[in-house]
């Protein structure tokens, strides 16, 4: 197979890897957490300023940390797409120069594609086809994985999506940035059934609704609205309210994700992204999964948010089919995972 050494920064984490078929040499994450809560969200310009300072100190760590030498690297390859322009500048050019020092094949990557490529580094033996539910930042997908570099998205968040539902609702109630964990470690001990949240269902003007397309701005704002008749009748109950909100997300992911699977005659489903860390999100869809023998592979958790493993697992196999990038090769914002082809010779 091969060796890349890859470069994530497509957002708020600088993250160096460098990964040998399927198995981590070395994986170096630096976050930018501490930077950003104080805004309740990521500044683009200032995630920018601090992959610039923490590049080459993540570069140099993961070379120490796999023992190897720039001449055992097969190539090197970086985040090209989508995410915050200013960011993806920032590894695409490091990698770049690095391509060209050392005389390496350059590899673009689609961060979308890295989160499913991260459940192949902790199941060596997983292969297409399968259903991934990817769950990571602005993105609820459920993409049929054919191939490598071949998708087909079957199902999308027509608005908030589910990290960015976690986040606003953490907002709501003061419980902070990032609002994923928050929420998660939080409504451990709250009930779940204390307060019935809608699942919002996408209607077609047809008639019916899309079976596979999710929508979450109809919950944030529910949440709202009780969060503010609570409010006017005393203390809020803070717990119940993150536990029920917590069940509602998990429960419509997990009825969209096993409906897709059955009706596409897919029996392996993997989930990637942020979300893909919530404890109740797996111990639902594992537990419906078991009902209907399909197999469900998550990530590790430090695999779940944005890293340079799995960017580094994505270029691997696609440096052993033959494809490289342009040198000239540029980022965007935005790209459907469907185009992945274009970044490739």
């Amino acid at each position: 197979m091969a060796t890349i050494l890859a470069i994530e920064t497509s957002c708020d984490e600088t993250a160096v890897a460098i990964v040998k078929n399927r198995q981590v040499l070395s994986s170096i994450v630096a976050s930018q957490i501490d930077l950003h809560q104080k805004y309740g969200g990521v500044v683009p310009e200032l995630a920018s300023r601090k992959h610039l300072e923490s590049i080459n100190f993540c570069l140099s760590e993961a070379i120490a940390e796999s023992g190897l030498s720039w001449q055992d690297l097969d190539g090197i390859a970086s985040t090209c797409a989508p995410g915050l322009v200013g960011a993806l500048l920032v590894g695409v050019t490091a990698a770049k120069t690095l391509a060209m020092v050392h005389n390496k094949p350059f590899l673009g990557v689609h961060h979308l594609e890295g989160h499913i490529y991260a459940s192949y580094l902790s199941q060596p033996e997983l292969k297409p086809p399968f259903l991934c539910l990817l769950v990571s930042g602005g993105h609820t997908s459920m993409i049929y994985v054919k191939d490598c570099g071949h998708y087909e998205m079957l199902g999308t968040t027509r608005d908030d999506a589910a990290g960015e539902a976690f986040d606003k609702v953490a907002r709501l109630l003061n419980l902070g940035y990032p609002g994923g964990p928050i929420i998660d470690k939080l409504a451990k001990s709250g009930n779940p059934q204390a307060f019935p949240l809608p699942e919002g269902r996408i209607s077609l003007p047809e008639g019916g609704y899309h079976p596979y397309d999710t929508s979450f701005s109809g919950l944030k704002t529910a949440v709202l609205r009780l969060t503010q008749k609570l409010a006017e009748k005393g203390e809020i109950p803070v717990a119940d309210l993150a536990a029920s909100f917590q069940n509602t997300v998990a429960r419509v992911l997990t009825k969209r994700t096993i409906r897709c699977a059955l009706d596409y005659g897919l029996k392996t489903i993997t989930v990637g992204g942020g979300v893909a860390a919530n404890s109740e999100l797996r111990e639902h869809l594992l537990a419906a999964a078991q009902k209907h023998d399909i197999q469900v592979y998550f990530p590790p958790l430090k695999l779940c948010t944005d890293n340079a493993a799995m960017i580094a697992c994505a270029a691997v196999e696609h440096y052993t089919r033959g494809d490289i990038s342009s040198i000239d090769l540029k980022v965007r914002s935005r790209m459907p995972i469907m185009n992945v082809r274009e970044l490739y010779q």
